[in-house]
């Protein structure tokens, strides 16, 4: 198998002073200045102790962020009801492939119709992979979607649980969790390790949790059949699998009454 990874899209698209001189003196000259971009020797050089306060201060400045962001449950996605789901295709955990997702929406990388030849792409729900999980295949029932990392937060309790609670649901609600940025290899053990039975998708650049805004982990997107967004749940913390079934059954209900709606 080919890895393309090329600008469209990510995963299997077709796819920066002079002294005196003799009786008179020579005329004042400005002082001369360094060319653009070299340093003037000169010119005082910031002390060592203040290039340590600054740096400081942005390491902090940093960290304050990040902190304020993981404990904004309001941070993360912000998806519309009713909307459709935006479309990706991620590696299966589990199959060994060293590839990125690929999140092309259409079949070209440019707006000009008809498209040229040299842009044109597979759209992340049309490409024919082994060993890829492709989320418009999720789209015939209700569909839960679980976006975690290791790095910076601790989110493994939530997936056993999110887990558990697709065990009670199977062949009613389809379950996808997505690894964010974390090693391939690393996220394979996990899975093992746990014995998930959740199929886990790996988002290794990061394209998918930028499409969905994902921030903050564990972040959970709900979808009625069809693949068009019911809701979406971000916690800086873990969920109960008690909380995650209330998330299912209300998803479950709301499709439920949306079909007799249509009828």
């Amino acid at each position: 198998m080919s890895d393309d990874r090329g600008s469209g899209g990510g995963w299997w698209p077709d796819e920066s002073e002079d002294e005196a001189a003799g009786p008179e003196r020579a005329p004042e000259r400005e002082p001369s200045r360094p060319p653009r971009g070299l340093e003037s020797r000169e010119r005082p050089r910031p002390s060592g102790r203040y290039s340590m306060f600054v740096g400081l201060a942005f390491v902090a400045l940093i960290v304050v962020a990040l902190l304020n962001l993981l404990g904004d449950d309001d941070a993360g996605i912000e998806l519309e009801r009713g909307l459709p789901l935006a479309e990706f295709a991620v590696p299966d955990a589990l199959a060994g492939i060293d590839a990125d997702a690929n999140v092309a929406q259409d079949d070209c990388e440019s707006s000009r119709n008809p498209c040229p030849e040299g842009d044109r792409r597979t759209p992340a729900c049309q490409i024919d992979t082994e060993g890829a999980i492709r989320v418009c295949d999720l789209f015939d029932r209700p569909l839960a979607i679980s976006f975690w990392f290791t790095r910076g937060g601790d989110c493994i309790p939530s997936q056993d649980n999110f887990d558990e609670v697709a065990g009670r649901y199977r062949g009613r609600v389809n379950f996808l969790s997505v690894d964010v940025r974390d090693d391939p290899d690393t996220v394979a053990g996990i899975v093992r390790e746990r014995g998930w039975k959740v199929p886990v998708g790996l988002d290794r650049d990061g394209a998918v949790s930028n499409l969905y805004r994902v921030g903050v982990c564990p972040t959970i997107v709900l979808a009625y059949p069809g693949g068009i967004v019911y809701d979406s749940a971000v916690r800086a913390g873990n969920y109960s699998a008690a909380e995650i079934d209330d998330l299912v059954s209300g998803l479950l209900e709301a499709t439920h009454e949306r079909e007799r709606e249509v009828r």
